[in-house]
């Protein structure tokens, strides 16, 4: 018998029955269309639908992502069908092994996405443990955890998890920006692939080798004669293989590395290969006492920067060269800090649990800057934030290191809400000297330039950053959008924001304006109908808070537009309409 893994989807349109027994064409009418709707989302999702029940249709994916991607976007599609709404359809997915029988999938993993389905809230998108594993680090939602679920006909109880409302900001969403196999390599390019460790590391060792990946990756983009492929563009590849990575990346040299933590000692084994035949050019191995690694990647830096690069003065490296903490167990912290931190959005906790690994590694360094930071940033996700104390931090922070580009570009954007956009571009140019390879630093910074009035100064960083990174978050690729928008390049906005992977809640509403500037109403409203099934709660307060135009006559015609497709203007128009 033939097996293989998959990600099964069962959708089900809820109620058809009894609305069938009140206008049984209108609903035949209306139950093909959701259906349809579903099936052209699967297949745009490389997934294929195996099977139909009545009223449910039943789709296999290779990729969890996709295969959530492909509900989601059918449920917001769902929204613009002719009579229906979101809480016309809901979807069970589950992670298994099953049989294949010709072009059927059958077995206990279907029957789990089945049940799943069926136990669901009408609207609801019910995931097992087993999907969301996979997909909670790359996938632009939060989840609520429902529980164990006791499911007709399974033995064991089920560990369920609702997919909530979008995220805008998810470090880990990511939209391919270019090409792969047109780009063409740089001079002096290199690119850092996440270092390995054996397949029985413990969480220090997985957080250590992270954490120098990131480090390397940063001290080599901080040097301006090196061209640096970022960090998110190495992750995003599913290869290793430095021929495939040059295609990919556009780069010459690939360093790679595996990291084994022994007792006190960790041994970093590190080489440099170039990407036309994958040859070796350096390579060498360190031992050394745990305290010491940090200065281990100071000699790597400067080994690969010469190789690289040619002659680099050492003082160029010195001066380009982040303050380190002096205690390692405040650097583990502060890695701890900073897994929790990029999955803000997916889960409440990890707001929580950042800060107070961030605060953990302040108190065992309180010379080291980054915590300091990125506690700031972790509180900000917060209602309670408080600005001016979160700027007299930040401060410090910079106190500590002023080398820091991320400090910088930190308290460039709390200045910017502050109203200060002269102190704002002061330190978000300070942020792009220090760290000119950045392809994250440098996209984050863009949003600025839109806000303060230079929209063509965001899109070249735009053109620069995704030349450095093809695999950008799309929080930072839609920042295009915006910038297009107040340029009222209206038609080329929308097309950038449907060639995005997925909406957000934010490219949603700059279209629906788009559309009503240029007299398309009923596209407007369908979008509306959209951003709301992204977010219930969704009003035209959101864009005040969100959108930090300099020019307030900005910020006031999006809120015009957006309420004249049919957005609420504030919350309490929701309660007064639900």
């Amino acid at each position: 018998m033939q097996r293989k893994l998959a990600t099964i989807m069962v959708a089900d349109v809820v109620g058809s029955t009894p609305a069938m027994e009140t206008d049984e064409e209108s609903a035949l009418t209306r139950v093909a269309a959701c259906l349809k709707t579903v099936a052209d989302m699967v297949a745009r999702y490389d997934g294929r639908v195996f099977n139909t029940a009545g009223d449910a249709v039943l789709a296999e994916f290779s990729s969890p992502v996709n295969a959530l991607r492909a509900s989601m976007e059918a449920r917001n599609a769902i929204a613009a069908v002719p009579g229906a709404t979101v809480f016309d359809i809901r979807f069970g997915l589950h992670l298994a092994d099953v049989a294949v029988f010709g072009d059927d999938l059958r077995g206990d993993g279907v029957n789990v996405a089945a049940r799943l389905q069926s136990t669901a809230d009408a609207g609801a998108i019910d995931v097992s443990r087993a999907v969301y594993e996979q997909v909670r680090r790359v996938t632009p939602c939060s989840f609520e955890e429902i529980g164990e679920r006791n499911l007709k006909g399974i033995s064991e109880p089920m560990q369920v998890y609702r997919v909530g409302q979008t995220t805008d900001r998810h470090r880990f969403q990511t939209a391919p920006t270019r090409n792969a196999t047109l780009i063409t390599a740089k001079p002096n390019s290199v690119a850092v692939i996440p270092f390995s460790t054996s397949s029985s590391a413990d969480q220090d060792q997985l957080f250590l080798a992270e954490g120098l990946t990131d480090d390397l990756t940063l001290e080599l983009g901080r040097l301006k004669s090196l061209f640096v492929s970022s960090r998110s563009a190495s992750t995003a590849l599913a290869t290793g293989n430095p021929v495939e990575v040059g295609k990919a990346l556009g780069v010459h040299y690939v360093v790679i590395g595996s990291v084994r933590k022994l007792g006190t000692a960790v041994r970093l084994n590190i080489a440099l290969a170039e990407t036309e035949y994958g040859h070796v050019v350096w390579s060498d191995r360190v031992q050394r006492l745990f305290d010491e690694i940090l200065d281990v990647i100071d000699e790597i830096t400067a080994r690969v920067a010469a190789t690289v690069a040619g002659r680099i003065e050492q003082a160029e490296i010195v001066a380009a060269r982040l303050k380190r903490p002096e205690n390692m167990s405040a650097y583990e912290y502060y890695l701890i800090g900073l897994d929790h931190h990029r999955l803000i959005g997916v889960a409440d906790h990890h707001i929580a649990e950042a800060m107070q690994w961030f605060e953990k590694s302040m108190e065992a360094d309180p010379s080291f800057a980054r915590p300091v930071t990125m506690h700031v940033c972790a509180w900000s996700a917060l209602p309670g934030f408080d600005r001016d104390t979160g700027e007299l931090r930040v401060a410090h922070a910079l106190e500590l290191d002023p080398t820091d580009p991320e400090s910088h570009r930190v308290m460039g954007a709390l200045k910017m809400m502050g109203g200060d956009y002269a102190t704002s571009s002061h330190h978000h140019e300070r942020a792009l000297d220090l760290a000119p390879n950045e392809a994250y630093l440098i996209g984050r910074c863009a949003a600025f330039y839109t806000f303060a009035g230079d929209p063509l100064r965001a899109l070249d960083l735009l053109d620069r950053a995704e030349t450095l990174d093809p695999f950008l978050p799309v929080w930072i690729t839609e920042e295009r959008v915006a910038a297009l928008y107040a340029l009222a390049r209206h038609e080329d906005m929308c097309a950038v924001a449907d060639a995005l992977p997925f909406q957000t809640r934010r490219t949603l509403i700059y279209q629906m304006a788009a559309r009503i500037a240029g007299g398309d109403v009923d596209r407007a409203r369908k979008l509306v109908l959209q951003a709301l099934a992204l977010d219930p709660s969704l009003s035209a307060e959101y864009i005040t808070m969100q959108e930090l135009f300099r020019d307030k006559s900005i910020i006031d015609e999006l809120v015009e537009r957006a309420c004249a497709a049919g957005l609420p203007r504030t919350a309490v128009e929701i309660q007064q309409v639900s």
